[in-house]
Parts: C-alpha cells; sequence; structure tokens
C-alpha cells in the first residue's frame, strides 16, 4: 500500500476536507465528523491486494459512515487499537483491539470510533463471494474475536498482509485476495447456523428455479447472468445445484426442451418447429433437433406428426430422466408415439446452455 495522507503536512483548516477526499479514494465517498475539538490529526495509506480495494487508517476519535447506497461490496475492518461501534440496519456492535467488524457497505452504515484508533479495512466484491445473502446476514453487524475460531486466523491475516511496509507483485497478491475471499467464505460458513444455512439455501435454489422459469426465452440465459441477477459467484452457484444432482446449464436445456415439447404436442395447431424452438431461446436448428432426440427419442418434427395423428399419449423418455433431477413438467410422447428411448440418450453430450 502507499501513504495517502498524513494530516502533519496539511494547514489545520485543511485536514477534515483532505482527510474525507483520503477516504473516498481508497474506500468510498462516505461523511466525516471529528469527535474532539483540537486539530485533527491521522494517517491513511491505500491501495489494492489484487481486485481487492484495501486501506489502514491510523486517526483520532471520529464518525464516518454512509446515508445512502453505495458499492456492492461487503467491508471487513479488523480493529488493531481503540475501539468502534458499528451501526446498520437497526442493529450495533463494539469491537476492541484484534476484533473483525463485517458490515454491508452497499448499504447505509455508521462506524464511531470514540478514541484514537488503528485499522486495516478490506472491501470484498459481492459477485465474488460464496456465500448467499442469508448466509451474510448471519455475520454482519457482529463482533468477530479475533481470539479463536477462524477470526483467529483471519483478523492476524489481513492485519500482517495490510501492513503498509509490504507489497507484493501481481501473481502473488491476486492468489492473495483469493485466499482472503476464501477465508471469509469458511468464516460465514463457521457462525452461520445450519439450520438457518440450509433453509436459506433452499428458498435460494427456489428462486433461481424460478428465474430460470421466466427466461427461457431469452438466449442469453447463462449460469453467468444467473449468478449475476442474484448477486452471487458462478462459483457458489455451480455449489448450491451440486446438492440438486444437476448443473444450471443442463437444467436451462432441459426446461426449454420440455416446453418446447409441450408445444409441440399440440400437433397442428402448434407452431412450425423452427419458431417453437428459437421462441424457447434455441439459437441453433442443428443443436436443438439432436438435443430434442436425445431427451425423447423423436425428433422435433416426428413428434409434432405423432401428436397429429391423435389418440391417447404414450410416456417415453422425458427430458428431466436424459437431463438429470425431477422435472417439475412432466412431458408425454405425442399419439403415435413407439414409446421407446433413443439409443444412446442417457448419454449427455449436449452443450451448455
Amino acid at each position: 500500500m502507499d501513504l495517502v495522507l498524513s494530516t502533519d503536512t496539511v494547514p489545520v483548516a485543511d485536514r477534515i476536507g483532505r482527510w474525507r477526499a483520503a477516504l473516498a479514494s481508497t474506500l468510498t465517498p462516505m461523511a466525516v465528523a471529528p469527535r474532539d475539538s483540537g486539530p485533527f490529526t491521522g494517517r491513511v495509506a491505500g491501495g489494492r491486494l489484487g481486485h481487492l480495494p484495501v486501506c489502514s487508517l491510523d486517526a483520532d476519535a471520529q464518525r464516518v459512515g454512509r446515508s445512502g447506497p453505495g458499492d456492492p461490496c461487503v467491508a471487513v475492518l479488523v480493529l488493531t487499537a481503540g475501539t468502534v461501534t458499528l451501526i446498520q440496519d437497526g442493529r450495533s456492535a463494539v469491537a476492541g483491539a484484534g476484533d473483525l467488524l463485517v458490515y454491508d457497505a452497499a448499504r447505509p452504515y455508521t462506524l464511531d470510533f470514540p478514541e484514537r484508533f488503528a485499522c486495516h479495512v478490506v472491501h470484498l466484491p459481492r459477485r465474488g463471494l460464496d456465500v448467499s445473502d442469508e448466509e451474510l446476514r448471519a455475520v454482519t453487524v457482529t463482533a468477530v474475536s479475533g481470539a479463536d475460531g477462524i477470526g483467529a486466523i483471519l483478523g492476524p491475516f489481513l492485519t500482517r498482509l495490510l501492513d503498509p511496509a509490504d507489497s507484493y507483485g501481481p501473481a502473488v497478491a491476486a492468489r492473495l485476495a483469493a485466499g482472503v475471499e476464501d477465508l471469509f467464505a469458511t468464516l460465514v460458513a463457521e457462525r452461520g447456523p445450519a439450520g438457518g444455512v440450509d433453509s436459506g439455501r433452499g428458498e435460494l435454489v427456489l428462486r433461481i428455479r424460478d428465474h430460470i422459469d421466466r427466461h427461457l426465452e431469452n438466449p442469453g440465459l447463462t449460469p453467468e447472468t444467473v449468478a449475476t441477477a442474484h448477486h452471487i459467484s458462478v462459483r457458489y452457484l455451480h455449489r448450491l445445484f451440486e446438492e440438486e444432482g444437476i448443473t444450471v446449464a443442463r437444467l436451462v436445456q432441459r426446461r426449454r426442451l420440455e416446453e418446447c415439447a409441450r408445444e409441440l404436442s399440440r400437433g397442428r395447431s402448434a407452431p412450425a418447429v423452427a419458431v417453437v424452438a428459437h421462441r424457447w431461446g434455441f439459437t441453433n436448428p442443428a443443436h436443438f433437433s439432436r438435443a430434442f432426440r436425445r431427451a425423447y427419442g423423436h425428433s422435433p418434427r416426428e413428434w409434432r406428426q405423432l401428436s397429429m395423428a391423435g389418440g391417447t399419449p404414450t410416456a417415453v423418455r422425458t427430458a428431466s430422466e436424459a437431463y438429470g433431477a425431477p422435472s417439475r413438467v412432466a412431458a408425454t410422447a405425442p399419439a403415435g408415439g413407439t414409446g421407446h428411448t433413443a439409443p444412446g440418450a442417457a448419454r449427455d453430450t449436449s452443450r451448455a446452455a
């Protein structure tokens, strides 16, 4: 990190303004209110550890915070001297030297330092964290002891990493930043109530499934866009669906095929195959035809023609069987179907959605 500001060289009348500007340049714009009437003194060093904004503060008593929304980041503060009270979302937490505080930098908050203090702060971009909103709430606005558990690892680790006297090359800094994010995710897992986390994950999976169903027509629906819409990382999204027994890309493909099969089973009233495929997000006709046959044992055109013959539907392999995990929509073969499974249907060689 580089020294951003030392008030020793700044006229007394200009110090608060310069201090406010220094905090804005190293972390985020915020209000600053000194707690003492004497000349304000302080030092701030800042920079980046890989992709993580970081800073170190050593200053007189003050109250800082934001009243409006900020960047989608989670802030981790390690206090090395003094005390601090964090206020956010109608809750408060008090930390002493050696403790950690976690808060959501995207929402209004206040940090009240009643005496001279020293601390390190790192901002973790929300999208890079493998934690859900429910899990995050279990650790924010609470003082994490630096004497035991993961806090005893993360606190000293950050203190050592953010020593203003140290610097790291780009490759090393990137690895260290990833280590900080992993340790933070471990801290969340340690402190989150198991039942609450499981419940939160279940609710998140349901929301993601609903999001997928509502955006099937969009050819740009991908794991990346799904993760972005739910403010989680792609890695965490994949971890959620490991327990579901299906990847997100396969789920998207399966649901698209089911909706196509449903439309094509209307027989003469069904739109043309190409129209149906395009409506449900398929942009490559050949890929759609191969995937459909793999799932249902018939080409889309055969499926539509069989339904035009009328009669009682005969069950065949469904898309959920071909692509894994139970489906909420069960498709059946149209009248005249053979009821057989296409050779090799169990092999999933489909491309990611």
